[in-house]
C-alpha cells in the first residue's frame, strides 16, 4: 500500500511517499480501505519528533480516517464488510489501509461526504471528552474557547452551542472571528486587539466564563484565572505558548476553580469506546440532519502531505485539514 513515512524529525519536507505491507487486523479491529485522513496538530508534533506514537502502534501518521471495511476479526460484531465507517487510531491512518477497533469506529453519516467523516473523530472525541465528561458543560452556562477556528475551536463552538451553552471564542484576525460567528459564536474576540480577559468579564457582567478549553497554555493559564467565573473550571488540551508559566495561585484558591487536563491518543481503547458510544448518541443524530459539521478548510492528496503540515503550521487554515487517499 502507498503510505506516508516521516524520514527523520524535522519540518514538512521530512514526508515522504513509501509503500508498505498493508496491515492486518486483530480479533476485533476493522481493516479499511481509507478514501481520507484527517491532519491534527499531533501528527506535527510526531513529524517533529516530540511526540512519539504510543507503545503497538504505528508510526506512520494520522489519527483520524474514514473509508470502507474490508475485512473484519473473527470476533468483530457490529460492522461488516462493505460498510462505511470513520474511526479514531493511534495511528497509521496516512495510508491506503489502516486497522481500528471497532468500538473506536463508528458508521459514516450518510449526509457527510467521506472527507467530512474523516475529519470527524479526533476533533469530537477530544471535544466531547474534554468539555463534556471533564468539563462538565452544561445547559445555560458560559464557554470560552481558546483557538476557535482550528479543528478542535470549530467543533467546540458548535456543540457547546447544541446543547444549549453561551459561546466565547478568541482568535487572531477579523476573519477568523467573523467565522467564529458564523459557527454560533455569541461573542468573538480578537486577541491580537484586545485584552481577551478584559472581553470577558465585559461579556458577562463581570462574574467570568464557566469553562475554559485551553490549547495555548504559557501566559494563557493566568489570565485563564482571571477570566474564569466563581467555581469556574479550566481544561487544558495543549501548550501551544508553553508548557511553563507563572500563575496567580491565590486565584485558584480564591475562586475555588478546578483546573485539569488531559491527553486522549495514548488512553486505552476501553476509554475510547466510552467516548465512541456517547457521540453516537448525542452527537450522531446533530450531524445526520447537519445541525453541527466539521468545518473544512482544504483537501489535499496524500502525496502533498508536506504542503498539509505546511498549511497548518502557517496558521492560517479555519477549520479541518484532510488527505485525500482515494
Amino acid at each position: 500500500m502507498r503510505a506516508i513515512e516521516i524520514s527523520r524529525p524535522g519540518g514538512p519536507d521530512v514526508l515522504s511517499l513509501t509503500e508498505r505491507d498493508k496491515p492486518v487486523q486483530g480479533e476485533t479491529e476493522l481493516l479499511v480501505k481509507v478514501m481520507a485522513a484527517g491532519v491534527n496538530r499531533p501528527d506535527c508534533l510526531q513529524r517533529q519528533g516530540v511526540y512519539p506514537p504510543p507503545p503497538g502502534a504505528s508510526d506512520i501518521p494520522g489519527l483520524e480516517i474514514a473509508g470502507e471495511v474490508v475485512a473484519v476479526g473473527a470476533a468483530v460484531s457490529h460492522f461488516k464488510i462493505g460498510d462505511q465507517v470513520c474511526g479514531l487510531v493511534p495511528g497509521g491512518g496516512y495510508a491506503e489501509f489502516c486497522t481500528v477497533d471497532e468500538t473506536n469506529a463508528l458508521p459514516a453519516p450518510n449526509s457527510l461526504t467521506v472527507s467530512e467523516a474523516a475529519a470527524i473523530p479526533e476533533t469530537f472525541f477530544t471535544v466531547w471528552h474534554n468539555v463534556f465528561q471533564r468539563g462538565g458543560l452544561k445547559k445555560g452556562e458560559t464557554f470560552l474557547v481558546h483557538g476557535g477556528t482550528s479543528g478542535i475551536g470549530t467543533t467546540a463552538i458548535q456543540l457547546a452551542k447544541a446543547f444549549g451553552a453561551r459561546v466565547l471564542a478568541t482568535a487572531g484576525s477579523e476573519t477568523k472571528c467573523a467565522a467564529m460567528l458564523d459557527l454560533g459564536a455569541d461573542v468573538a474576540i480578537n486577541y491580537r486587539d484586545t485584552d481577551f480577559v478584559e472581553e470577558v468579564k465585559q461579556a458577562t457582567d463581570g462574574k467570568g466564563v464557566d469553562l475554559i478549553l485551553d490549547m495555548v497554555g504559557g501566559d494563557y493559564i493566568n489570565r485563564n484565572y482571571q477570566a474564569a467565573a466563581i467555581e469556574g473550571r479550566i481544561v487544558q488540551i495543549a501548550f501551544l505558548n508553553g508548557r511553563k508559566a507563572e500563575a496567580d495561585f491565590a486565584l485558584l484558591m480564591m475562586k475555588r476553580l478546578t483546573h485539569t487536563g488531559s491527553t486522549l491518543r495514548a488512553r486505552d481503547i476501553g476509554f475510547k469506546a466510552v467516548i465512541a458510544a456517547e457521540l453516537r448518541q448525542h452527537v450522531w443524530p446533530l450531524l445526520g440532519e447537519r445541525k453541527v459539521l466539521p468545518v473544512m478548510d482544504s483537501i489535499f492528496p496524500l502525496d502533498q502531505a508536506s504542503a498539509a503540515h505546511q498549511r497548518m503550521e502557517d496558521g492560517d487554515h479555519i477549520g479541518k485539514i484532510v488527505l485525500d487517499v482515494s
